[in-house]
This record gives C-alpha cells, structure tokens and sequence, in this order.
C-alpha cells in the first residue's frame, strides 16, 4: 500500500510539472489561489473578492483524512500563486509534493496564531472543561477545525489579510475594506449564535466524528465524540457511549456525511433517539454554523 502512495505521488507530481505550463494570469486577472477545503473559500473570498480565483483541493463528500489530489488540481497547483492551508491531515502528506510542483506559490498556514485543542481519545471520561477545553492534554492529535468557531475565523481572516496584501499591495485597500466588512460578519454571526444556545441548559452533545470542538468551547458547549482518529468504537466504546448518552440526556447523534453513519445509529437505535446531520465541510460556512447551532440547540433542549 505504501509503495502504491509513493507511486501514485511520484506520478502526479510528474504530470504537474511535465505537462506544458501557460503563463501565469496576466496583471488585472484574478490571483488563482487553492485552498483545502470548502469553508476555506468562503473565507478567502470575502476578503479577496473579484481579484481573487479559489479552487478547493476536498471537494464535497470526501474526506480530508483521506483525500488524494487528482492530476487536474496537481496541474492546477503549478499555475497558482496562493495556497491556503489549514492542517487538515491530507495537507501533512501531500503539502511537500504540493509545493515541488510549485516551488514560487506561496503556501499560507491560516490556523497560525490560534492554540491548537487535541482530539481527545474516548478513554477519557473527563469533559473538555476538565481538561482546559481539551489545549493541555496531550492524548491526542492537533485539532484543525479552526474554521467552525467564528471567534478564531477573525485570525484567520487576518492571516488571508496579509497574504493578500503581500502578494497583490496594489489592492490593499480594497482587501482591508473587504476585510473590514467579513469581520463584522463574523461578530454578527457570533452574536446570533450565542443567542441561539443561551436557553440551553444542558450543553452536551453527542457526535460521531470530533469535528465541533472548537465550536463547543466558543460556546461553552462540550462534545462526546463516538470516533476519534478515524477509529470506529468497539462494542465496549459502543456501551459505554450509550451510557453517556442515558446519562446525559442525549437522543440525537451528529454524524457527518464523509464518515458512515453505522455505529451512530446503534448508539440512537439504543437510546430511542435518531441521527441527525452536522457538516463541518459545507461550503455556505456561515449559513450552516447557524443551522448547526439550531439543531444542537433542539437537540440540547430535549427531555
């Protein structure tokens, strides 16, 4: 298998760097720009506007653990000035390829700045309140959901601000005003979710894959998590998940749609509860952090 990934890399980073290459866009054109995934680009787009051409490597129903990039987007990464990356685990295996390819696109690591939380093993009974919202524990990888909590958006907002205006300071002030405007977005959207949850009083919830942790401390929630590095629960994990969920009063289990929804379902069917969708990849980021919050709101509320 390993020798099968280094062939499939090689190949790609040939055909990236073999296949004729036009010039690059000519001035006034849009910067083409890539970023991993779809949450990403609406960032990116808001500050950059019209001066800016994003493509995204994950396209939707596939997962960032998993993907690999395909000939067309390696062909892609050797025309394109700007890579916005977020430390979501493909970008660990393919980012030295990615920039071979390309050795003058500048790569832009967004997350920089913010305090990383772990994904925290489901041996660990204790609540991410416990644990100082999970930052000093060190039982698990670095979380890169950075991008569904608005509070750390404006950083890395700020991150997609300075990449822009090093690469393109004719428009500065136009990527400032752009900027100005996404971060009031951003407090806007804070604000009506912290209004959605505040009758909420308990505030836990149950999820599939780990992906809301960031969200759960901006709001002073805490997520169980039913997988953790890609690992499925065992039968053991399985009762002792359906425990927590009796225990706390859960009846809906979050799932998202790039991992399968097996294992939630016997945690719900155990409970009398359901599944219920959350998806940390959608590409109308802000409509959906708020339709995310409704559901965990409604979730939360029932007896």
């Amino acid at each position: 298998m390993k020798q099968t990934y280094c062939a499939l890399a090689a190949l790609l980073t040939i055909i990236a760097v073999a296949l004729p290459n036009p010039a690059r866009s000519a001035p006034g054109d849009p910067m083409p720009a890539f970023v991993s995934v779809a949450p990403q680009s609406y960032f990116v787009k808001k500050i950059g506007g019209d001066r800016v051409a994003v493509s995204v490597m994950v396209p939707p129903g596939a997962s960032p653990a998993t993907y690999e990039p395909k000939p067309a987007q390696m062909r892609g990464l050797s025309e394109a000035a700007l890579y916005f990356s977020v430390g979501v685990p493909f970008e660990r295996a393919w980012l030295g390829r990615i920039r071979s390819a390309n050795p003058d696109m500048t790569v832009i690591p967004t997350q920089n700045g913010i305090e990383l939380r772990r994904m925290k093993g489901r041996h660990d009974h204790r609540s991410d309140h416990d644990h100082g919202h999970g930052r000093d524990a060190d039982d698990g990888i670095p979380d890169p959901h950075v991008w569904l909590s608005p509070p750390l958006v404006q950083q890395q907002a700020r991150n997609i601000l300075t990449a822009l205006i090093d690469a393109a300071p004719a428009h500065r002030a136009e990527f400032e005003k752009n900027h100005a405007a996404f971060a009031a977005e951003l407090n806007a959207l804070d604000r009506e979710i912290r209004e959605i949850l505040a009758p909420v009083k308990n505030r836990r919830f149950m999820v599939f894959h780990p992906s809301w942790g960031y969200f759960a401390d901006a709001y002073d929630l805490e997520q169980i998590p039913a997988e953790i590095e890609g690992k499925s629960p065992k039968p053991a994990d399985l009762q002792r998940l359906i425990g927590l969920a009796r225990q706390n009063s859960i009846r809906v289990i979050f799932v998202q749609p790039q991992f399968s929804d097996q294992s939630a379902r016997i945690i719900a069917n155990a409970v009398d509860g359901r599944v219920a969708a959350a998806d940390p990849l959608a590409a109308d980021w802000a409509d959906n952090l708020r339709d995310t919050a409704r559901r965990f709101a409604e979730a939360m509320r029932r007896p």
